[in-house]
């Protein structure tokens, strides 16, 4: 029970940390949403639309800030086509700082950059599931794709450390999107990241943001659906806490059960001695001393402890690989496991258990006086 309780707790722990592998824990995710609440004469009900100004001044003035990005999103349906190939994928025109905020893995070519931004270029940073999807296992670098017509030059293909809906994303630069799908200014998302993984920083830039944002649009600073700020480092750690105490009671949960067993044990151990009170008159009128009648009783208690822990841990640990198997494709639980200092923990604990599940047996076997012993019945 402790091995598959634990291991439980683990597979779901390696499903949280898989999926903020693919976010930056220290980033700070902003969505516009609409007001609630009347501001300053002004209705509730209104959109808040992002704009670069926005990004600006949140990458100029909050404290903290080392990486940041927009997205821009083009609205309608969007197609990519090369040839005569052609898929509809998901396309985020961002930033350079997205790739640290989604750590994007570059394995060919490069990401977006500044220049691009400047320049408008019409270059395009495309996953490794797309570049199979249209270029059926040739190289797609330098080579043109069209996003709704329009040629981008393909400068980086990329993988990533998520699910593999991750891997079927079209990058381009933002400030290329907006001038080509008519954007004008607009900005769908904010999203910033701080310089270090500190909750207290975190939580400071995240009051940041709403102010200044609640200022720039005018809207309630305390109104709650006029824009959303998910801090990433607040809901990891909220996140850890609570696996954490799911470990602590695991641990009761199972030490407690052990104990139960102890008992058992005991009982058993009870029985045994009272089976075989003649033997061990036998053994104490031959000259067997206390000591050796207790270490008799101790080795039993603990050799049937330890084997049927032992084969406990292995029907446990089988079981787990089991539900592993069959839970391949679960992106919420993960390799369900229980690590070596466990297990070592766990077979040291039985045999613990098993000397004091026998040591009052082996006591009271001790205590047996070898004329009453024999006369036993």
């Amino acid at each position: 029970m402790l091995v598959i309780m634990l291991g439980s707790v683990n597979g779901l722990e390696n499903g949280l940390n898989e999926s903020f592998r693919d976010d930056a824990v220290n980033s700070i995710w902003v969505y516009s949403g609409q007001t609630s609440k009347p501001y300053k004469g002004l209705q509730a009900g209104r959109n808040i639309q992002f704009t670069n100004e926005d990004y600006d001044e949140l990458t100029r003035e909050v404290v903290g800030v080392e990486h940041s990005t927009a997205r821009f999103f083009i609205r309608g349906r969007t197609t990519i086509t090369y040839e005569k190939q052609s898929d509809n994928f998901a396309i985020r025109c961002v930033h350079p700082g997205h790739q640290y905020i989604e750590n994007t893995l570059m394995s060919k070519g490069r990401y977006i950059n500044p220049t691009d931004l400047e320049n408008t270029r019409k270059v395009a940073v495309i996953g490794d599931k797309v570049e199979d999807a249209l270029f059926k296992g040739a190289e797609g670098i330098g080579k043109y794709i069209r996003v709704n017509k329009i040629p981008f030059k393909v400068v980086g293909v990329f993988t990533d450390e998520g699910n593999e809906r991750e891997r079927e994303i079209v990058y381009l630069p933002i400030t290329t999107a907006q001038k080509t799908f008519n954007g004008q200014n607009r900005i769908g998302q904010l999203m910033i990241a701080s310089k270090e993984e500190d909750l207290k920083l975190a939580e400071k830039m995240s009051e940041d943001v709403r102010q200044r944002l609640a200022q720039r649009h005018s809207f309630d600073v305390e109104d709650e659906r006029a824009i959303y700020v998910r801090n990433n480092m607040e809901n990891f750690k909220r996140i850890i806490n609570l696996f954490l105490a799911f470990d602590i009671l695991v641990y009761i949960v199972g030490i407690g059960t052990i104990l139960i067993g102890v008992v058992g044990i005991s009982n058993i151990m009870m029985v045994v001695v009272k089976e075989r009170t003649k033997e061990i008159g036998v053994r104490k009128a031959l000259g067997a001393t206390p000591a050796s009648i207790v270490g008799l009783i101790l080795q039993e208690s603990v050799f049937i402890t330890s084997i049927a822990g032992y084969i406990g841990l292995l029907a446990g640990v089988g079981l787990l690989e089991t539900i592993a198997y069959f839970v391949t494709d679960n992106e919420f639980f993960l390799n369900p496991e229980v690590s070596l200092p466990v297990v070592l923990f766990a077979m040291g604990f039985l045999v613990v258990a098993g000397t004091i599940a026998g040591l009052f047996p082996a006591l009271r076997a001790a205590s047996i006086e070898p004329i009453e012993a024999l006369r036993d019945e």
